[in-house]
């Protein structure tokens, strides 16, 4: 029947179309409902948009300082236009990809807004009218949506949230950032690096407070050389517009301080997207604005499932796509092989940022005996060659048993290094286990060893404490 399939997922993004793509290929009839494009938040307003203005901007900085490599290039300039063209050309590229893989793995695009009805029915809006559709299992993968902060002025045309940021046509001459999050500090690193006056304000006591104290701390430094104003430990109390400018005023110190800037960008985080999620009569358990589910991913209605960032959990496109397969692979009777317990976390600042499980500040909280071993890059090869020696390599480790429990990474090409230690981490593998293999020279991968070796005290190119 057309309007009969064994799963509809609600939701394109990096959530709902693996998990389509992965029930699929297990034979089941898949319908996905998507509103405005495949690819989700992160194709299109987040991960992806981002990180090619990231690529944008390091590289215009790179060639700005390229005397050091003996490359003399004067008046170097960038069109911000040709930015934003070149962003765009990448989000369309990937989201093609993704539609044509939907169509290959014969899954039905059901374009519109989807409604979970009383009938446990999936009830399709669109401008052509409304649909019902059948299924056995209904996944909801709505993704989530960036928040203001509901405080006096957010609510002013120049404050933006991450969405409306990539709109913009010109690069500001100033922009203050409320939130010292994995967003704030992205957004800072770009802006900045074309030459925009950027402020941060950021109401905890460090920037990237869910990351390593240590990796916090070099953060600050390094984008304060990079002339980036930031407060921390920063109440914002309102956002008051004055002439072309926006004055945000925020309590720090428990003195009043005001930072203005043509435009504010609030990045304080994302709330679960269920506007119109749920049609009249129903009603799921809910925590705190989120989904409730238990270790299936099922909600508190029968054959109803979600997954993403409407439940609980990081708000990661990857997370989400490793949560959709092994979704995809319990209904379809198959033993998962991902472990959900070892997410890693990715900042793509200059330099990268990159974590996976315990850090050292957790593992004591959790009254952990360890034992941590550090390595410098500026002793690295790769990076000396690079210019790019800031940063260092930590990994914490069991004292007795050796086991990795976590490391944290601030260097080049941290977010494409940190899947050997979540191998390790979800694996339960030793220090020694890892030490194993044997690592090409020159590379940035070469500290992973370096600090491997120096958990267990022979680290070759690390002083000996004395």
């Amino acid at each position: 029947m057309e309007n009969q399939f064994d799963i509809i997922i609600i939701g394109a993004g990096p959530g709902g179309y693996v998990t389509a793509i992965k029930a699929a290929q297990f034979g089941f009839k898949v319908g996905i409902v998507e509103e405005i494009r495949v690819g989700g938040t992160c194709l299109n307003r987040g991960c992806i948009p981002a990180k090619a203005m990231l690529h944008a901007s390091a590289l215009y900085s790179e060639m700005k300082e390229g005397e050091r490599f003996g490359i003399h290039a004067s008046d170097v300039t960038y069109d911000y236009g040709k930015i934003l063209a070149y962003k765009e050309e990448t989000t369309n590229q990937l989201c093609k990809g993704v539609e044509q893989l939907l169509k290959a793995n014969k899954v039905i695009i059901l374009a519109g807004r989807g409604r979970l009805e009383q009938d446990s029915s999936v009830c399709v809006i669109s401008e052509e009218g409304e649909k019902k559709y059948q299924a056995e299992h209904i996944v909801l993968a709505t993704g989530s949506s960036p928040i203001l902060l509901p405080l006096p002025g957010f609510q002013l045309p120049g404050v933006l949230t991450s969405d409306e940021v990539f709109r913009l046509t010109e690069v500001p001459e100033s922009l203050v950032i409320v939130g010292g999050g994995v967003i704030g500090v992205e957004f800072a690193t770009i802006f900045a690096a074309l030459g925009c006056r950027v402020t941060i304000v950021e109401a905890m006591s460090r920037l990237v407070p869910n990351l390593d104290k240590e990796i916090s701390q070099n953060l600050k430094m390094i984008l304060k050389r990079k002339g980036i104003d930031i407060h921390t430990s920063a109440a914002v109390q309102k956002i008051e517009s004055e002439g072309d400018l926006y004055t945000c005023t925020f309590l720090e110190k428990e003195k009043e301080v005001q930072a203005a800037a043509q435009y504010i960008l609030c990045a304080v985080g994302r709330r679960p997207y269920i506007h119109d999620l749920f049609g009249e009569g129903v009603n799921l358990s809910m925590d705190k604005g989120r989904i409730q589910v238990d270790e299936h991913f099922r909600t508190s209605r029968e054959g109803v499932y979600a997954i993403g960032d409407i439940i609980k959990g990081a708000q990661l496109a990857h997370v989400a796509s490793a949560q959709g397969i092994c979704l995809a692979e319990e209904l379809a009777g198959v033993e998962s092989a991902i472990d959900l317990r070892a997410v890693p976390s990715c900042v793509y600042t200059n330099p990268e940022i990159a974590a996976v499980g315990l850090s050292e500040e957790e593992a004591k909280e959790n009254g952990i005996n360890i034992k941590t071993g550090k390595f410098i890059m500026s002793a690295n090869g790769k990076s000396l060659i690079t210019k790019e020696e800031r940063g260092f390599i930590k990994v914490v480790s069991d004292a007795e048993t050796e086991v990795i429990l976590g490391a944290q990474m601030m260097c080049a090409r941290a977010t494409d290094m940190i899947g050997e230690f979540g191998t390790a981490v979800a694996n339960k593998l030793t220090v020694r286990q890892l030490l194993k293999t044997m690592r090409a020279h020159p590379t940035y991968n070469e500290g992973v060893a370096e600090a491997l070796e120096d958990v267990i005290g022979g680290a070759i190119h690390i002083t000996p404490k004395r």
